[in-house]
């Protein structure tokens, strides 16, 4: 009991205050002047640049002189090698161009060259020629692969002598094809075809026929033959292998 009388009668513990004194208004003043004067020491210090201990200012600024002079030079050779390079790229795409142009050319050349040398053989083709009685040739036969299932033909079907008479027929050509790993034979036109006109023949010299085949889908083509039918007869037949 004294004991909590004793600590209710003890004064309870304030917190400290701490009192600091205001400089006076002139010390004040001072040390606004002196960080004016160190601010404005240091811009001048950056506008002029450093100098070093024992350095002569005019012997920097000729170095910095020089060093500016040096970098604008190295500029421009930089800028006129830079152009050279340009126009040297712009020269090679030109050739480039130029070699794709010629490239072009030689193949549209080499595609004529074969059409004039199959005109060639055909003119030559077109000179009398005395075939036997029946007078009906095939003097030429080509194919080609145009696609995995398309075969392109060519025919030059001439009848032989003065040509007096006039020939009616018809064309039949036969693919033997492998199928699966099988041989097959394919037979054009077919039996009730829509395309039988485009097989029919009528000429009294010559006729050229030509077309394109069409496949089953995986046939591939390995020879192709031609027939000359008249009247259900063959007059005429030539083979040609891919």
């Amino acid at each position: 009991m004294k004991y909590r009388l004793l600590r209710r009668r003890a004064p309870m513990a304030l917190p400290r205050l701490t009192v600091q004194r205001a400089l006076p208004w002139p010390v004040r003043a001072l040390l606004v002047a002196a960080i004016g004067l160190a601010g404005a020491a240091a811009m001048w210090a950056f506008e002029n640049g450093p100098v070093l201990p024992g350095a002569d200012p005019h012997t920097l600024r000729a170095q910095l002189s020089r060093h500016k002079t040096q970098i604008e030079t190295l500029n421009a050779e930089r800028d006129k090698y830079s152009a050279t390079a340009n126009a040297a790229e712009s020269q090679l795409n030109i050739e480039r161009s130029a070699q794709k142009q010629l490239a072009a050319q030689v193949k549209a050349l080499e595609s004529e060259n074969v059409r004039l040398k199959e005109d060639l053989a055909f003119f030559e083709s077109l000179l009398p020629n005395a075939t036997g009685p029946q007078g009906i040739t095939i003097r030429r036969l080509k194919i080609d692969q145009i696609a995995p299932n398309q075969v392109r033909y060519r025919l030059l079907i001439m009848q032989g002598g003065k040509g007096d008479q006039l020939f009616t027929g018809s064309l039949q050509l036969s693919v033997n094809t492998l199928q699966t790993g099988k041989s097959a034979m394919m037979v054009f036109p077919e039996g009730n075809s829509s395309e039988r006109d485009k097989f029919k023949l009528s000429f009294r010299h010559y006729q050229r026929v030509e077309g394109i085949l069409t496949l089953p889908e995986g046939s591939v083509a390995k020879m192709v033959q031609a027939r000359v039918l008249d009247k259900g007869q063959v007059r005429a037949q030539l083979s040609a292998n891919f």
